[in-house]
């Protein structure tokens, strides 16, 4: 039998995740004095100096409590996992599970997912989490989010994927632009007009890719960070844009019409993926997200997005 107990590595993951033992115990809701009498009877049990504790620095960790960090938290994890689905009988889905979402993909993606488990899994306490791709997977690597759906550009290493979706980039024209009526566009032929730049990465690393790839360079009028907001804007003739995500509407907020047209020669088209972090085993939950999710894209991957 072990001598260690759950309680105790609990207390010695909060203290390595907070960096000192009074915001481990506030984050607990127990005194400094059970967590730090935790990790000094840890130590005892491993025979090895598990941390370092200096005033007014916090407390780091030693080699051996970087090991240990590392493995009582993917324990503890399970552990948690066990009695979810010890409760439930195996049978029924339950406890949390967060989602994060580049934040154009977002509109589009997560509302069925959402419609999905509220309906088939009641029990699961879900939650979503918009920003950019950076700020996404910042979040996932901590350990914030269980699952990810992002562009496959500027991913970081470390992480495993399933693709969810193809997507083509396109033009996006006033309505009644002097190009409209065309089955497609070259970049070329818009060289010389006013452009709208999503400047949200990744999306913008990939717009001006496109753009490079076509030798053009394009004369950038307005920067935006919102994908309605260019929309508008180019609802109202202000420029074009290129954009990937293309939502079934063909107005902007304000009632405008527009025209996406295929960019001619064709453009790498863009993968739409959902990730977690390499080596980490996915819950119940999470796994029946990827499932789930894979199939109701299934009939588009491989196409030219929406």
């Amino acid at each position: 039998m072990v001598r260690y107990t759950l309680r105790q590595l609990a207390y010695f993951v909060a203290v390595a995740d907070a960096g000192t033992i009074a915001a481990a115990a506030d984050e607990l809701h127990v005194s400094q004095t059970a967590v730090a009498a935790a990790l000094k009877e840890l130590e005892r049990i491993f025979g090895t100096q598990l941390t370092v504790r200096r005033k007014a620095h916090g407390v780091s960790l030693t080699p051996a409590g970087r090991q240990l960090h590392a493995r009582a938290a993917a324990f503890l994890r399970e552990a948690e996992e066990l009695e979810l689905s010890t409760s439930s009988g195996g049978g029924e889905l339950a406890g949390p599970l967060v989602v994060g979402c580049y934040l154009t993909l977002a509109p589009t993606i997560l509302p069925g997912l959402l419609e999905f488990f509220a309906t088939e899994h009641p029990k699961v306490q879900l939650d979503f989490v918009e920003g950019t791709q950076d700020a996404v997977q910042e979040k996932l690597v901590a350990g914030e989010l269980d699952l990810a759906i992002v562009y496959d550009m500027d991913l970081r290493p470390g992480l495993e994927s399933v693709q969810l979706d193809t997507m083509q980039a396109y033009a996006l024209l006033p309505a009644g632009h002097r190009l409209a009526g065309r089955d497609a566009v070259a970049l070329a032929e818009l060289a010389e007009e006013p452009m709208i730049l999503l400047d949200a990465p990744p999306s913008s690393h990939h717009t001006m890719s496109v753009f490079r790839d076509a030798s053009v360079v394009p004369k950038i009028r307005y920067r935006t960070t919102d994908f309605e907001l260019t929309r508008s804007l180019v609802g109202r003739g202000i420029g074009y844009s290129v954009l990937v995500q293309r939502p079934a509407g063909d107005a902007t907020y304000e009632g405008r019409p527009f025209t996406a047209l295929p960019i001619e020669p064709a453009v790498r088209p863009v993968d739409v993926k959902i990730v977690w972090p390499e080596g980490i085993r996915l819950t119940d939950r999470a796994a029946e997200m990827v499932r789930f999710a894979v199939e109701a894209h299934a009939p588009r991957r491989g196409g030219s997005g929406r």
